[in-house]
């Protein structure tokens, strides 16, 4: 655990992280997990997102961020908790938690090669496809088909 600690870490930290690499050069995807549980689903949309990128940043929603998007009683398990899970996934590199409702300050601030988004999305609906062009980035589409979710689990657990 005390890897996946290492990872997750405030944006500042990254960025000089990112600087300090010397990894300009290389491909730097950006994807987001509001996700309030991590499922196979996340894993396979990670080593996607992985598969864009010598370096993969992930950003993970607070949780006053996934309580204005998904409802009360969300998000399952605290961002600290969701950021170790994320950051434990050999595919991720480092792990940065932001309380926004969008992820567009932390793209502006990264401004990450490629900007990835599950298969719930395509291009040119990618909200923060804009953002990611205005820097010369590019939007790509990674992970398995959409057919799981954590409210479907939830259901499940809840029976």
């Amino acid at each position: 655990m005390r890897e996946a600690q290492g990872k997750v870490a405030p944006l500042e930290v990254v960025r000089e992280r990112w600087r300090r690499s010397g990894a300009r050069g290389g491909r730097w995807p950006s994807p987001t997990a509001a996700s309030t549980s991590c499922t196979w689903g996340t894993s396979d949309y990670l080593e996607g997102a992985k598969a864009e990128a010598d370096v993969l940043v992930v950003g993970v929603n607070g949780d006053a961020s996934v309580r204005r998007l998904k409802g009360e009683g969300r998000p399952v398990m605290p961002a600290p908790e969701r950021a170790l899970l994320v950051a434990a996934l050999r595919a991720v590199d480092h792990v940065v938690v932001f309380e926004e409702d969008d992820v567009g300050r932390l793209l502006l601030a990264l401004r990450p090669d490629v900007h990835c988004k599950g298969t719930d999305y395509t291009p040119e609906t990618v909200p923060e496809r804009d953002v990611v062009r205005s820097y010369g980035g590019r939007v790509a589409i990674v992970g398995d088909p959409k057919d799981h979710d954590t409210r479907e689990l939830l259901a499940r657990i809840r029976g």
